[in-house]
């Protein structure tokens, strides 16, 4: 993964009044560092939680399918038909936003996972439906937005954090598969961060490329090439 960090264009602006102070004797100290303060904090617009909610969902579409960097503040403004001070209120910079969204995409993802591995009583099966769970989410990913991703040095870190997850959890199912004895006892640390290397193999493009598979037949194959690597079945010599 290459992690280059880069700024990403362009701040949500501040919002001040833009009225002019009226100066009169008799107003207090007190009153004008209030006025101030008025003055130079960011107006943010009230937006209950259900149209804050709409907005993110809009927001992560655009960037999951187009990227970060090349889509500014009045561009999602313009897109959305909102003001610049509705998406203050979902986050006070476009960092902070794009950071936002990426959190919210891993933490879904992770959730949708995890329900599905355990509905899944067989601890072999388990690992598969790991890794399909893991390719589904992330073709939600388009390789703009990968690359804006590992790219970026806030989002890179969050990215980094949640292969970390994966890797650990691939190796938990590993130890369970072991003491369930249907798996053979292997160095499961090993085989978790081959499975992590190859998520991020798969998800840069570089084994899609040197295979020609598709990223959903891309996991799929990873599945299976660490179940039958886990079999307890040895090979005859």
């Amino acid at each position: 993964m290459h992690n280059v960090p880069h700024k990403v264009p362009e701040r949500l602006e501040s919002f001040a009044s833009g009225r002019k102070r009226c100066h009169t004797p008799r107003v207090s100290a007190a009153s004008e560092a209030h006025e101030r303060s008025v003055r130079t904090s960011p107006r943010k617009r009230t937006v209950d939680s259900t149209r804050q909610n709409e907005l993110l969902a809009q927001v992560a579409e655009i960037f999951l399918s187009e990227g970060f960097t090349s889509v500014t503040v009045d561009d999602l403004a313009r897109r959305l038909e909102c003001s610049k001070a509705t998406l203050y209120s979902l986050a006070g910079t476009k960092d902070q936003l794009v950071q936002t969204i990426t959190r919210h995409f891993f933490i879904s993802a992770a959730e949708q996972i995890e329900a599905a591995v355990a509905a899944e009583p067989d601890p072999r099966q388990r690992i598969r439906t790991y890794l399909a769970g893991v390719g589904a989410a992330m073709r939600n990913q388009s390789p703009a937005f990968y690359a804006d991703m590992v790219s970026y040095a806030p989002t890179a870190r969050i990215y980094r954090k949640n292969s970390d997850v994966a890797a650990r959890r691939v190796r938990e199912m590993i130890d369970d598969g072991v003491r369930a004895g249907v798996f053979r006892d292997i160095n499961g640390n090993f085989a978790a961060q081959v499975v992590a290397v190859a998520i991020d193999a798969v998800q840069s493009g570089a084994i899609i490329e040197a295979t020609g598979l598709s990223a959903a037949d891309a996991f799929t194959e990873l599945g299976d090439l660490l179940l039958h690597g886990l079999s307890q079945e040895r090979r005859p010599r």
